[in-house]
């Protein structure tokens, strides 16, 4: 019988892939692209919380997504149940900024809850408070609905990591108390979250109102404008990301594993001799958790419009709004539970200055298992 022309071979060919196939099957090597990679960690979520300063279109938001990207944290994700709001620049919009809530009213009413389980953060960015401020709300009732926002998340992530602002200045033309009130609640703010922190779920305060001025960083005396923005993305990013660089459990109700949880730990500013145009600073970092810390970074805000020049005892990093992250030298980053480490500074400050003052936070890396 004829036979088509190049069958045979054409069968013996197939005859001979499918062989090898047969051969290799057995071994796990197979032609599914990326059948055999490792599988990677989830990225870190995190919810920027709170009103319109956060949210409408809180372009912050935007220039803190991508220093964070551009300086190599990769693996996050911004969560909310509100979406991007404009802003003119690619990043992640997903927010809970929710514009003219007030906390207290978010508290009473039970709206945190399902907003987390829908998003399920590891990391909650809070500035959340500004409506409750202009409405002359008090300060215990406002930071009573900071508590109870806090057991709510703490509730949907035992692990959570909360970083709080200090609110910015509000000075809007129909409230000639507003810029007042901001600073006698911000002033509250440190002890609430000292009160309020533990080492499984630890509370930062981030100094969002010092150097921010409400003439030249908003637009209505209220609500930042492009330079405010950066302002505020400036002083969010060190916090943020000494977070990041301490790890996150993402197992909810999991203790986590011990090289990736942060450390509680405390920092304390010392002005140790000033001059004109300038003061000599200390701060001491002490580790206030149960075990000990293979590292630690502090957050240096200094009052006043001052600006940290030199650092020794740790390595230095300055924002442009003058926020300096200070990280461990190699030798004195591991501290024993109530051991302590100080670096110190020369900062230089304008003519007009007053007494040296500075906002000190810090984090804790906890040693691998």
């Amino acid at each position: 019988m004829p036979r088509t022309p190049h069958s045979a071979p054409h069968l013996r060919v197939m005859s001979v892939l499918g062989l090898l196939a047969a051969l290799l099957l057995p071994l796990g090597m197979t032609s599914a692209p990326g059948a055999l990679a490792a599988p990677t960690a989830d990225p870190v979520r995190v919810m920027p919380l709170g009103d319109s300063i956060t949210g409408s279109p809180g372009c912050w938001r935007a220039v803190l997504w991508n220093r964070l990207v551009n300086s190599g944290y990769k693996d996050i994700d911004f969560v909310g149940t509100l979406p991007t709001q404009g802003c003119g620049q690619a990043h992640d919009g997903d927010n809970e900024g929710h514009g003219g809530e007030l906390v207290t009213n978010v508290a009473d009413q039970n709206l945190l809850p399902g907003r987390l389980a829908s998003t399920r953060p590891d990391i909650v960015v809070m500035h959340f408070g500004t409506n409750d401020v202009w409405s002359s709300i008090a300060p215990d009732r406002i930071l009573a609905a900071y508590t109870k926002l806090v057991t709510q998340m703490r509730a949907s992530n035992p692990d959570m990591r909360i970083l709080v602002a200090q609110l910015i200045p509000m000075n809007p033309s129909s409230c000639a108390g507003c810029a007042q009130r901001v600073v006698d609640f911000n002033a509250r703010i440190p002890g609430w979250a000292r009160a309020t922190g533990t080492d499984r779920s630890p509370v930062t305060v981030v100094d969002q109102w010092t150097g921010f001025s409400t003439a030249a960083d908003t637009y209505d005396g209220v609500h930042p404008n492009a330079s405010g923005d950066d302002k505020i993305a400036a002083r969010w990013f060190p916090a943020l990301s000494a977070v990041l660089d301490a790890g996150v459990p993402q197992d909810p109700g999991d203790p986590g594993d011990p090289g990736e949880d942060p450390a509680a730990c405390t920092a304390r500013f010392r002005a140790v001799s000033s001059w004109q145009g300038g003061y000599q600073g200390e701060v001491t970092v002490t580790n206030t958790s149960a075990s000990a810390v293979r590292g630690w970074t502090a957050t240096v805000v200094p009052a006043n419009g001052a600006r940290l020049t030199q650092l020794w005892n740790g390595s230095l990093t300055t924002a442009a709004d003058g926020t300096a992250t200070v990280r461990n030298a190699a030798w004195n980053g591991t501290l024993a539970p109530g051991a302590s480490a100080t670096f110190g500074f020369v900062a230089t400050v304008p003519a007009t200055a007053g007494t040296p003052a500075a906002t000190v936070t810090c984090t804790g890396t906890a040693p691998a298992a």
